[in-house]
């Protein structure tokens, strides 16, 4: 019942499968706004869940644009080719995230993020 604006960023978990191309699974992540976070209102829609995410270390990459999936597919690509085989990271998810709303034409950020 309280509106809480747009939160930023709007994280996505991808599941790559062996070509690269994201599994038809996807999870959605809203951060909730700080006054909201020692005690978040309970969701009256049963699908939708409170997760606390732990503190992480990520190995990230950002770019541009209006960010379609092909983006972060290319980008996570991109990413992986650049820690090479030595860095230790998980390899069945990884994070799409987007930091804008969706009028904003300019100036854009998304990230990929590997959890280390």
């Amino acid at each position: 019942g309280v509106g809480m604006g747009m939160t930023a960023p709007v994280s996505i978990s991808a599941f790559p499968a062996e070509d690269g191309s994201l599994q038809q699974k996807v999870k959605v992540s809203l951060r909730i706004p700080s006054q909201f976070q020692a005690n978040p209102p309970c969701p009256t829609d049963e699908s939708v869940k409170i997760e606390v995410r732990q503190g992480m270390t990520v190995y990230s990459t950002q770019f541009g644009g209006y960010a379609k999936e092909a983006d972060y597919v290319n980008y996570a690509a991109k990413l992986k080719s650049v820690l090479g085989s030595e860095a230790a990271y998980h390899k069945d998810f990884y994070f799409c995230n987007g930091y804008d709303p969706p009028m904003k034409p300019y100036g854009r950020r998304n990230e990929v993020w590997f959890v280390k």
